[in-house]
């Protein structure tokens, strides 16, 4: 995809921050560039990592991981807050690739999974004819057996256009399935990638225990289905793609990256210091051992995020600041963005909630009026507490719409249309009380 056609699908789902969205596009053309690249240059274009200042609620979460569903990218979001430095009770920041190699591993098993299904929908039915029709130990070399296996086949084809018919979900069948002895680790924070190493290496050596039980068809398909899938699955295969999509197309976003800036002469602070000293490697580019085999991070697109309202992205350590050369500023939301928001996005929350009442058979409309009410409202309460952005219209909303939501089941049909004296009714006292605004918008 091309930078503008990665701002336009953005766009869909995120309103404003055109910069942070220029930023993030341009970024993910380059790793395509360095694709095309000879492979002795190709070693050498490092990505350009990308730190967003911005407030609570404008978008810099929402942008990281719409991104990543677009491009298909491993995507893992970690706060800096809950890493501590190496020695210190806590997880280890090198938590955060083993993390990405996890999502990784998902991402390609579901593509081969999408390669392998017909051949596993083939050998299920097999499997299911073998129970339902089970094939005699012996025909005979004689005339007679002959005769009895040209009938066993019939029998077989019979039943297996009855089984795709869909004839005999409902008959039972009995079906051994092997169950794993999984062990419970208490372990340490810290601790979670040696207590995996443990897990899986007592999974091999405990003994498996197979339990007959009595099924429908349909419910043994499911299960049926389920081991084919993982038979025909080849696991090293998998996690070899999968260490490399990690390597070449990976998207960290460590989130409230100004939480970890040392105050001075505060000692509780050596830590905080300590976790940006132990993140440096890692996005400077670094080699990491995980249970798949060792991930080198040195491609991998770090992201980070914070408010900074209390420290300043220049008192991150000299080193850790010169590993984020592109710095995106997200800007406040005015009313004017709380009514696209409310309106634009292809989810938005009037659709969502439009979607919600309409499986009670209720039709809700918003009037612009009342879109216009509500954007005042939010804007109105962020400026008289503590601004939370777009979050702020999730609590609105629902206090706006508590009564119609709790009365919905009881009123079987109807139209509800929401104009602005319905928003002013049911939010003007509490937007006016400061007090209260707090506790519950």
């Amino acid at each position: 995809m091309t930078p503008r056609e990665i701002v336009e699908q953005l766009d869909r789902h995120i309103v404003g921050q055109a910069d942070a969205k220029r930023a993030v596009a341009i970024a993910i053309r380059n790793r395509w560039r360095r694709q095309q690249l000879p492979d002795e240059m190709r070693q050498e274009v490092s990505p350009k990592n990308i730190l967003m200042i911005g407030p609570t609620g404008v978008g810099k979460t929402e942008i990281a991981r719409r991104l990543a569903k677009l491009t298909g990218a491993p995507f893992v979001k970690v706060e800096a807050t809950k890493y501590t430095e190496v020695g210190y009770y806590g997880r280890d920041v090198e938590s955060m690739v083993r993390e990405l190699v996890e999502n990784a591993i998902g991402l390609v098993r579901e593509s081969e999974r999408k390669n392998i299904e017909d051949e596993a929908k083939h050998r299920t039915e097999d499997r299911l004819l073998d129970l339902l029709c089970p094939q005699p130990i012996n025909f005979g070399d004689d005339e007679e057996g002959e005769d009895a296996e040209k009938r066993y086949r019939r029998t077989r084809d019979k039943m297996r256009a009855m089984l795709v018919g869909g004839e005999l979900e409902q008959r039972h069948v009995e079906l051994a399935i092997e169950q794993k002895a999984t062990p419970v680790l208490m372990g340490q924070m810290g601790m979670e990638h040696m207590e995996v190493e443990i897990q899986t290496m007592f999974e091999k050596i405990m003994p498996k225990h197979t339990s007959r039980r009595d099924l429908t068809v349909a419910e043994a398909r499911e299960v049926l289905f389920e081991q084919e899938c993982e038979a025909l699955l080849d696991p090293e295969k998998i996690n070899a793609a999968a260490v490399e999509l990690a390597e070449n197309l990976g998207i960290i976003f460590i989130d409230e990256i100004d939480k970890v800036v040392a105050s001075e002469g505060k000692s509780a602070d050596v830590s905080r210091q300590g976790v940006q000293r132990d993140l440096l490697p890692i996005v400077e580019g670094t080699t990491i051992q995980t249970r798949y085999g060792y991930v080198k991070t040195d491609h991998v697109l770090f992201v980070a995020a914070g408010a900074f309202h209390r420290a300043k992205p220049s008192e991150l350590m000299p080193e850790l600041q010169g590993r984020f050369p592109i710095r995106v500023e997200l800007t406040d939301l005015t009313k004017d963005d709380f009514i696209r928001i409310l309106t634009e996005p292809k989810s938005s929350l009037t659709k969502q909630y439009v979607a919600l009442m309409g499986t009670e058979a209720i039709t809700v409309t918003f009037t612009e009026d009342a879109i216009d009410s509500l954007a005042s409202y939010a804007f109105q309460v962020n400026q008289s507490t503590q601004n939370i952005g777009a979050r702020r219209l999730y609590t609105i909303m629902e206090r706006l719409l508590e009564e119609l939501s709790f009365e919905a089941p009881d009123m079987k049909m109807g139209t509800v249309e929401i104009n602005a004296a319905y928003v002013t009714a049911r939010l003007k006292d509490v937007a006016e009380d400061e007090d209260l605004s707090k506790y519950i918008l």
